[in-house]
Order: structure tokens, then sequence, then C-alpha cells
């Protein structure tokens, strides 16, 4: 919604056809996140329980005031449209809408009132034609072959259809898995509707391609490595079963759903294309092609490894989901039949899905456990749908259905189980292991703890499965594993620099730790309770890792965040979609040179910000100096105020220093003071 400029802020109405994870998902905190002040949710009577168990990680819901209307309540009425709900087993909807106001008189006028304009008096007869009741369009969501025939039979849906009471719709949208919309009873009721409606499908065998920001970056980091940045496949669910034109018998009209794409009901009926998202990747190489110097660099940077194991990011931003880097989960393929989740922020699912197309069933198939470090939206609301998404995957591939192994804080469970409860079942997919049970030396009492863990570490064929508790929210690990072929990786999930981390991932073949923020912004990071990337690296030099990959970057840095001093042949920056593999350690460095030139424009504006931030830094710290009277060199007595947050108190120091580091100075701050007071002193 963000890339394609859809104002999420202007939603006060949301209307739910199921209460399942898919339908609703992180919602609530995207339109809190977005500022949007009301929001009436109507459908499910299960919604209000939803709205408490989220309560449960997403803390309170202040700023947004949020209402459930009941499916059982009467019609919603507003200026443009009634919308009546139609429960089939709780599960349906159905829209009628009215005609638009055009503006405050034509609004009065319509609603039978007289205006008063220029002096004469208007009347809703002067002027009006006879009330149009305004075309019909119907939202229909059948989940499975048990709701087709309590649809078919429903007397208010039928009254649209040849024969029936009211005039046809001019467009009815199913929410329907393909499996259900190709049996014989669904087109029959869908042929009822006469020749006149149109036919919008949605569901998972739509291609369409709605993250364009994500398909241009990969293709073009695509020609720096192929192996290392796989392009983005499109996902085309159980294509073994879906035939080539399933709906060609019908005779009314079929439309697939596809990003943006919108149906006109005024004036006239239409489909409207020319928004419709598409992904031309001969563009996006060429305009990277024609960077001076690009082409050059990328030859140095192509050889073979071995595959596995293998590491491919699926999410490396931090907070929240943004057009080119999604939130935190790691796939970690140890070999051909078995994969770990590293973090499961919202819309896992979905990049899993980009990566591995077709292919997507397979690894899902292959996840025996999953690790959540820590209880934050952005760490784990995508686990619920890639749960479902499992078993959906297990059941069409033909395989016997087994748990996932959850290595997670256990405060997690209250969220877990209030969803179940009231929403979705979904405990019997997980089976959990607290993450204070695997720490170094920690106790483990229950039998059935233990059985689990033997269980995680016969399965992923490791050594050790280790967890330590890292410097970020209460409750937040980090994690090592070791396998049995001897190599070791280690991921810190959100922290700042943690000497635990340090002891747990001695020797490590890989870190991969979050750098949240660029250096300079030490002082945010303390706040945060995150890390700088000179932090981060320093923190895997002290581990003596082998290699060390950044990732969990603030989204000020959506393309490529800044590099350090401290950059050097151990150090890699992760991207959405990047496959590393053991192998590619010695490459990864040697990818930076073209990755300046191909982000040569954002990297210079994100330099420019730093030095003006290190000004004000200086200017402040001068200023207090001055004050102290402990510092001369030649500044004027009234130096300018600096602007911004870190001139609203003279208590506040440059980034990363106290009061104290002030009184007893780092040479360094020192010579840029002086430098800074001989430019003012000569300007």
């Amino acid at each position: 919604m963000q890339e394609h400029k859809l104002k999420v802020a202007r939603l006060d109405n949301i209307f739910l056809t199921r209460m399942s994870w898919q339908n609703v998902g992180g919602m609530i905190l995207t339109l809190k996140d977005t500022g949007v002040p009301k929001c009436v949710f109507s459908g499910p009577p299960q919604f209000d329980k939803y709205l408490a168990a989220i309560k449960s990680f997403s803390g309170s819901l202040q700023g947004i005031e949020l209402a459930v209307r009941p499916y059982t309540e009467p019609e919603y009425t507003d200026d443009t449209m009634t919308v009546y709900q139609v429960p089939i087993f709780g599960e349906c909807l159905f829209i009628q809408l009215g005609t638009s106001a055009i503006g405050p008189i034509v609004a009065a006028l319509k609603g039978g009132k007289s205006v008063t304009y220029e002096g004469k008096e208007i009347r809703p007869e002067d002027v009006c034609t006879p009330s149009d009741p305004g075309p019909t369009f119907l939202v229909l969501e059948c989940p499975s072959e048990e709701f087709v025939d309590p649809m078919c039979e429903n007397e208010k849906l039928s009254r649209y259809q040849t024969r029936g009471s009211e005039s046809p719709p001019a467009l009815v949208v199913h929410i329907v898995p393909e499996a259900v919309l190709e049996s014989n009873t669904y087109k029959a009721w869908m042929e009822r509707f006469g020749p006149t409606t149109e036919h919008l499908i949605l569901n998972e065998n739509n291609q369409t391609v709605h993250n364009l920001r994500s398909h241009k970056i990969q293709s073009q980091l695509h020609l720096i490595h192929p192996e290392i940045f796989p392009t983005l496949k499109t996902f085309h669910t159980e294509p073994r079963k879906v035939h080539p034109q399933p709906l060609a018998t019908l005779t009314v009209p079929i439309v697939r759903g596809e990003c943006l794409l919108k149906y006109q009901l005024r004036p006239t009926f239409e489909w409207q294309r020319d928004a419709v998202v598409v992904a031309d990747t001969d563009e996006f190489i060429k305009e990277a092609t024609e960077i001076p110097g690009f082409l050059e660099r990328v030859e140095e940077c192509k050889r073979q490894v071995d595959k596995y194991p293998e590491v491919v990011f699926l999410g490396t931003g931090s907070a929240i989901p943004m057009k080119i880097r999604n939130v935190s989960s790691i796939i970690l393929n140890i070999d051909t039949t078995r994969s770990v989740l590293l973090d499961c922020g919202e819309g896992t699912f979905g990049q899993l899905c980009r990566h591995y197309g077709s292919e997507v069933d397979e690894v899902l198939c292959k996840i025996v456990a999953i690790f959540i470090s820590h209880l934050h939206a952005d760490h784990h609301t995508g686990l619920l749908n890639v749960l479902l998404q499992r078993e959906r995957a297990l059941k069409f591939l033909g395989k016997a259905f087994s748990p996932v192994l959850l290595v997670t804080p256990i405060q997690i469970m209250s969220w877990l189980q209030q969803y179940h409860d009231n929403c979705q079942e979904i405990l019997r997919h997980i089976n959990v292991i607290p993450a204070r049970a695997l720490l170094d030396g920690a106790e483990v009492t229950k039998l059935r703890t233990q059985d689990l863990i033997r269980s995680l570490l016969n399965k992923l064929e490791l050594v050790k499965f280790q967890t330590c508790v890292v410097r970020h929210c209460k409750n937040a690990f980090g994690c090592s594993l070791q396998h049995k072929s001897g190599w070791k990786m280690v991921y810190s999930g959100d922290t700042m620099p943690c000497p635990a981390l340090v002891l747990m991932g001695q020797n490590a073949d890989l870190l991969i730790h979050e750098a949240t923020l660029e250096d300079g912004l030490e002082e945010e990071a303390v706040e945060k309770t995150h890390s700088t990337t000179s932090q981060a690296i320093s923190v895997g030099m002290k581990m003596n890792a082998k290699f060390i990959m950044l990732n969990h970057f603030s989204q000020r840095y959506a393309k490529i965040p800044l590099f350090s001093a401290d950059f050097n042949e151990k150090v890699g920056i992760a991207f959405d979609h990047m496959r590393v593999r053991f192998g590619d350690f010695g490459v990864i460095p040697r990818l930076f040179p073209p990755l300046k030139a191909l982000f040569a424009e954002e990297i210079e504006e994100m330099e420019e910000r730093r030095e003006k931030r290190e000004l004000r830094q200086l200017k402040e710290a001068l200023s207090v100096d001055v004050a102290n009277g402990s510092v001369g060199h030649g500044l004027p007595s009234s130096a300018p105020a600096t602007e911004g947050p870190a001139s609203a108190t003279s208590a506040r120091s440059p980034a990363g220093s106290t009061k104290r580091d002030l009184e007893e100075p780092d040479p360094d701050t020192e010579r840029k003071k002086l430098k800074l007071s001989r430019n003012v002193a000569e300007n």
C-alpha cells in the first residue's frame, strides 16, 4: 500500500468476510503506525477477541480508537453506499452502492433538503432526477467446499441472480480457492448471475507483481552476482492440479485479479488497467548497465561454491515492512531436506513465495524449526501464516503432518493461546521449546521439554542449539547453531553489543548481527537498544567470527546502509532475497565496489546528512564548552544556536558521549573542535 501511495490513513471502516489470519494479519498495527485515528470493523463475532489477544504483545493501542460492529447489527449507510452483511456460517459479505455526493450543496439536495444558493431557494424536485439506487457489487468469500451449498442456497444472494427480484450486480468478487472455483456446483452458481455481471477472481493462482521496487532492486543486484542475488519468482500454487483454463467452459465474463486493477462503476462499467503494476526487467537492467564503471566491477565477483549450508535473507529491515526491505526473517537451509527459520516477521510467507515461486510448498515442508528472538511485532507476526501455509503444503504434497519445533520466549504463549481459543486453531501446529531452556547450563526439569530438545538436535543434525539473553527488550535472545559437520552459525536477534553473545559465538563461521543504525548514532542506538554498524562488526571481531553479515537496518537505509571505516574483508551487508553460502565469504566483500556504484546517489545523500549532523553536534559541544569557560580556540561567545533535537538542552552530548566525556575530552573530538573554531573565526 505504501509503495502504491494508497492512503491507509483515510480508512474509517473495514469489512471482514472471515476471521482468519489471512484476512486480518498485522492490519491493526499497520493502522496504528500510519496514524489512523479511528476505525470501525464489521464482520465476524470473534474480532473483539482478536483485538484483546493482539494486545498481549503489541501493548496498549493508544492513539487509535477501534470499534467492532457485529454482523448482526443493521446495515451500514453513508453518503455513498449501503453495506449489508449476509452471514453464511458468519463468513460472507455483500455490498450495495448508492450515488456519490459531488459537494455539500448537491449532497443536501440529494438528501431531500432544500438549500439557498445566491439568495434563491432550490428544492430537490427542481434539480434531482428520480432516485437512482446505484449499481450493486458483491464480495463473497467461500473458503472451502463446505460453504458452497449454503452460499448457493442463500435467499438474499439469489435475489441478484437470474429471475431474482433485484437488478443483476455489476460485479461479483470471488475470494475462493481454485479447487472450489473449479467445482461444477460453484461454476453453475456463477452462471446464474447472467451474462452482464463481471466476475473478479482473487485466489492463490493470481499471478501479479505488487512490490515493484523489490523486483527492480533484485534484478539489478542479480547482475552483480546471480547466485547470491537470484531473480524473484512468480508464486503459482499447486501447479500440478490446475488445468490451464479451468474456467473456459463458463459463459460469464471472468477476470483474474491484478495489483491496482480497477473496476469503474460510474458513469459506465469498465475495467481500468492503466495503473496495473508491470515489472519491466529489461528496463531495470538497462538503467543499471548505464551506470559508469558498473559492469567492469561486476565481472570481478563470480565463482561457484558448495550449496549448503545456505542462508536466505527474507527480511533485512527493522520496525515495519517497507518497499525494498521487509521485516526480520531468515531461512537457514541446512541441507536438501531440513531448514530452520530465524524470526518470522509479517510478510515472511510472501517473501518465500517471491523467492522460491512454485517450489515454495517444498520449502515450507522442509521447515523443521522456527526461532523467535523476542516478541516485538516485526519479528513474529508472520508466524501464524507460515504455520497455516505449511499445513496446506504438507497436505497438497501428500506428506504426513508434524508440528514445527518453536524455540521462543515462553511469553508468546499468551498471544497464541488467546488467538487459538477465540479465533482459529493454531496450537497443534507447534511444539514449544522455551528459549531459556537452551541457555548454557540451564536446568530443564520437564521431561517433555527434554524430549523436544533432543528432537530439535536430531532433526537438524546439530551438536548444539544454544541461546543467550541479549541486551534489547525483556526476554530477548540470540542463538547459536553448531552442526555435526563442524560449522557454527550465530544469530544476534535485536541487541546492543552483548558480551554473552560474544562468549556464546566464539569462533563461529558466520555471525548474523543486527546493525540498525549508522556510526555516529550511538546515543540513539542506546535509547532504542540496538547496535551501530561498527559496534556489530566489533562484536564479530571479539567473537573471532570468520565472517559477519550485517542485518536489520533501519528503514532510513532502504537501499544500502552507510559504510564505516571498520568494514573489512570479513564483513558483508544483507539484502532481502540475498542467498549466502559459506563458500561465498570471500566473494561478498568484493561486491562492495559494484554496490557503491549502483547506489552512489543514495550513499552521497546519506553522507551529506551525516556531515550536517556531525556539524550540529560539534557546534553544540562547542557551545557547551564556551558556556563552561573550558574552551577558547577564538570562538566568539555569540556562537549561533544550533537547530534540531540536539540543541534542545545543553545537557545533551555528542552521539556516543556523556557530559562526563566532555570533561575528559577525546583527542579526536578536540581536534574537530579546533578545526571548527578556526573556520568560525575565519568566517
